[in-house]
């Protein structure tokens, strides 16, 4: 059983075995990409735990994999990430192919640049950076406290952000630190405090998405984590989202406005509700007993309204609602957002805030004095993980 891991850098081929990138195919089940590769379904699917095959259904259309070819063609290992902190794992083993989940290895690195805006934001930061990502995150930030539309050709910005690279590559969403936008001359900023939450220069929370418990008077039996080490199965674990005991055919709401895009029985979840909503939200609800007659792919839905009825369909122990959030196609704590009012910082809290909001602000006075520039980091190439009795052949040879 492989419980060690290398981590080689190569260009294209290591030891006569080749890498190659894939995205997942959208819509593709998992047991069909086994299908599709000529991979055992019993060791990878039939025979694997029922939480690793909740995880199989949270694979996400588009992102990045990658896949390990022998000299005969064969696969030797595939990487699947499910999200920043875990990766599903498949390797031969001996004569078979085995199923693990392991922590991704990853570089966060913190940056920063600033510009002078020409078009507008949008075009500006796309070519100054070649993401969409940090494009995306820049214009959220702003765009329900601030007029683009008034900026002028003379206003500048700037942006200090976390960007994770894995595999030499940025990974992930870009997370903002904080930023500023001139808008006709004024200055606009905005921070991610100790809390993770945005605000102002004034210490006022920045209005986001706001969603509401999707059912009634019930308790958190499992709270959100995106890896988690289990001391006594000795296995990786990730919780998706938050799970709230209740009774069988309690009703379960909407937890905002938004547009029905998948209802249908899954193997893990069960019976599944998935709804689009906007700004990138997509929720989850998952091991219902039954939907609310009328619920179909298409359907407008209203915050607060009634898609179904907790159960314990699927891989499930006992009747809850496993309740998932995800922000452009990431999952995230959807305890983070829920929220019914916009929150207000004690006084403790706002001189924390203060201290912070300053650092920031010499910050990105500096870079915007020093016209910093967007540094685009070098590709290191692939890479693979090997076990250590692979090792110990190559070192013996």
């Amino acid at each position: 059983m492989m419980r060690f891991f290398i981590l080689l850098f190569f260009s294209t081929i290591l030891f006569g075995s080749e890498v190659k990138d894939f995205k997942w195919e959208d819509g593709m089940p998992y047991s069909v990409f086994l299908e599709k590769y000529n991979l055992p379904t019993k060791e990878l699917l039939t025979d694997i735990d029922d939480d690793d095959k909740k995880l199989v259904e949270e694979i996400r259309a588009g992102v990045n994999c990658q896949m390990l070819r022998g000299t005969d063609n064969k696969i030797e290992q595939v990487l699947i990430p499910l999200n920043d902190e875990l990766q599903i794992h498949i390797y031969q083993d001996e004569d078979t192919y085995s199923f693990e989940a392991i922590p991704i290895i990853y570089d966060l690195k913190t940056e920063a640049f600033s510009l002078k805006i020409n078009a507008n934001p949008s075009v500006d930061i796309l070519n100054e950076t070649g993401s969409i990502g940090i494009v995306s995150v820049f214009i959220n930030a702003f765009k329900k406290s601030v007029n683009f539309t008034a900026i002028q050709k003379s206003d500048r910005l700037a942006m200090i952000y976390e960007q994770k690279y894995r595999l030499g590559r940025p990974f992930s969403m870009p997370t903002l630190n904080a930023a500023m936008v001139e808008i006709n001359g004024e200055r606009h900023f905005i921070y991610l405090n100790s809390d993770g939450v945005y605000y102002n220069e004034k210490g006022a929370q920045i209005e986001s998405f706001l969603l509401v418990n999707p059912v009634a008077n019930t308790r958190i039996s499992s709270t959100f984590t995106l890896r988690r080490y289990h001391p006594i199965l000795k296995k990786y674990r990730a919780h998706l989202g938050i799970d709230y005991a209740a009774r069988t055919g309690t009703p379960i709401m909407a937890a905002g406005d938004g547009k029905i895009v998948f209802a249908s029985t899954t193997n893990g979840y069960g019976n599944l509700i998935k709804i689009q909503h906007a700004d990138g939200f997509l929720t989850l609800y998952a091991h219902q007993k039954s939907f609310r007659p009328g619920i179909k792919v298409g359907l407008k839905v209203s915050k607060n309204q009634v898609i179904g009825y907790v159960g314990s369909t699927g891989l499930s122990t006992g009747p809850h609602l496993h309740f998932g959030l995800y922000k452009d196609n990431q999952a995230i704590d959807p305890l983070k957002v829920v929220q019914v009012t916009i929150k207000k910082l004690s006084d403790k809290e706002k001189n924390e805030f203060l201290k912070l909001r300053k650092k920031y602000d010499d910050t990105i006075l500096s870079h915007i004095q020093n016209n910093t520039k967007f540094v685009k980091l070098n590709e290191t190439g692939n890479s693979c993980f090997i076990n250590n009795k692979t090792q110990e052949k190559i070192a013996a040879s």
